[in-house]
């Protein structure tokens, strides 16, 4: 039996390269407007809650000013990525991926099971019985895979002009376009730390065999 299913590798290096492009694009297009608002409106700066940055050609795709090419690139991995994750949770549930390594237990819930696991962490001691990731691990992944990355997919959805006809609901559940975008860079900067500390953590916990197993499946 394999630690890893092929189905959750794939999905895994995918969803790689995927949030790699569809971060430096991101970037690319916040050069555009480097100012972030809340609600329906916003363009002068004194309605802005955040002046952003601007980015350096090395962290953007393409590596130059080019909003219609930076688009293009978002676009593209945005609909691989949004099918990607569908067909991983759809996957996971029908073959039990999702209740036998994902779903987390009352007793794991508890003060002291919790207090134990972060002390376990802090020594980087990752090992763990029972299950396949531990409660922080299956924390992690599920704030990431059914919250943060659905949130990420609907506020692009929702900045489409294209909305205003199909999907107003959408907006307005977000508050406003230009809250959707607002959403869409905190979102976007959190799935970067979370891949930053994804990267620490599988480099203390013995990266070549981390990586191996996620590409050959590894023994559970």
């Amino acid at each position: 039996m394999k630690k890893h299913a092929l189905t959750t590798r794939i999905w895994h290096w995918v969803n790689l390269v995927c949030l790699v492009v569809l971060f430096m694009s991101g970037l690319g297009i916040s050069n555009a407007h480097k100012r972030l608002y809340w609600g329906h409106w916003g363009f002068a700066p004194e309605d802005a809650w955040l002046f952003v940055p601007k980015f350096p050609d090395w962290m953007t795709i393409p590596g130059r000013y080019d909003l219609a090419g930076a688009r293009d690139w978002h676009l593209l991995m945005a609909w691989l990525f949004a099918l990607g994750l569908l067909l991983f949770m759809v996957i996971s549930l029908a073959n039990r991926h999702f209740q036998r390594d994902l779903v987390t237990s009352r007793a794991e819930w508890r003060w002291s099971a919790i207090r134990a696991d972060v002390v376990k962490h802090l020594k980087l001691d990752f090992t763990h019985q029972g299950s396949k990731f531990n409660f922080l691990q299956k924390l992690a992944y599920g704030v990431v895979v059914f919250i943060l990355l659905p949130v990420m997919i609907s506020s692009g959805i929702a900045m489409s002009p294209a909305m205003d006809a199909n999907w107003p609901w959408l907006i307005d559940l977000f508050g406003g376009r230009q809250s959707a975008r607002s959403v869409h860079f905190i979102v976007a900067w959190a799935l970067a730390g979370f891949l930053v500390l994804h990267i620490v953590l599988v480099l203390l916990s013995g990266p070549v065999k981390q990586v191996r197993d996620m590409i050959t499946g590894g023994e559970a």
